[in-house]
């Protein structure tokens, strides 16, 4: 398969959740988050010409305030030229305006919120079609935190209980954005106790790579398949391909999963994993 051209910068989430409770106070914002490297590393990542990135709060439910606090955060790193698109329904994806805006830009950077509501309102469109061929073809970065993050992939998980995600059928999963193939993101992995969710995950699909994304945590992407761990905190790697038993296919719903011979990485900032050879360096 043909490696794309552009970056993915996927981030466990802490920026914001699209609730506002992490947007109280702007100044807040964690400023060793913005330093060890993940907006930054953002900035740094883009082809350098204009430096314009879109912001896209599609995901979030007080999408003006959360605009406005990655406007702030970007300032502080001494860009200005950011730009914020609120898409709130599928009609406004055909706004002429927003796809000049994507067309121009070197980045976007999708917020946090949920992420049923990024893959209800952008699948199938044209502007959605329009990024993804920019990042197959281009040296486009596409970013983004918590949610946005978890759209990414083919395979997306939308919901499921952490304490109950090793029952069958717990785990919701639909298709996700498809910039990147043969994995499944999960976010605010430690804190919220989520690795229940990438192994029944992972057991359905063993072909897939789970990757759990920790809090002020990011993985960046590199040809499709290059992945460097950026932030101050961890990234989990779940492989199915080594498995040699579950019973998942046979038990009903509600009823618990047992898995053999499930492989765990652990990746801290610096670190590096090549998807296509299930390798870390």
């Amino acid at each position: 398969m043909k490696k794309a051209k552009g970056i993915l910068i996927a981030i466990g989430g802490a920026v914001d959740k699209g609730t506002g409770k992490e947007l109280e106070n702007a100044e807040s914002l964690n400023p060793e988050f913005l330093e060890i490297g993940i907006l930054k590393r953002i900035l740094e990542e883009l082809p350098g010409h204009t430096n314009r990135i879109e912001v896209i709060t599609t995901a979030s439910t007080i999408p003006e305030e959360t605009g406005q606090h990655y406007l702030d955060a970007f300032k502080r790193l001494q860009n200005e030229n950011v730009g914020v698109i609120h898409i709130k329904e599928r009609e406004d994806t055909t706004n002429d305006e927003y796809h000049q805006r994507i067309a121009e830009a070197e980045g976007v950077l999708f917020t946090g919120g949920n992420q049923l509501r990024l893959t209800t309102i952008f699948g199938g469109t044209a502007l959605l079609e329009l990024m993804l061929s920019r990042y197959r073809n281009e040296h486009f970065v596409v970013a983004g935190t918590s949610a946005g993050a978890m759209a990414m992939s083919t395979t997306m998980i939308y919901g499921g209980s952490s304490t109950e995600a090793l029952l069958k059928g717990e785990v919701k999963q639909s298709r996700g954005f498809g910039f990147i193939d043969d994995v499944t993101f999960d976010s605010h992995f430690i804190k919220r106790g989520r690795f229940g969710r990438l192994c029944q995950t992972i057991a359905n699909n063993p072909s897939n790579v789970g990757i759990g994304l920790g809090e002020d945590t990011g993985l960046l992407i590199k040809n499709g398949d290059h992945m460097e761990a950026i932030g101050s905190g961890l990234v989990t790697i779940v492989e199915g391909n080594l498995i040699t038993y579950t019973n998942i296919a046979e038990i009903n719903d509600g009823e618990p999963i047992s898995i053999e011979n499930l492989t765990v990485h652990i990746l801290s900032k610096g670190h590096n994993y090549i998807l296509s050879e299930r390798h870390l360096t």
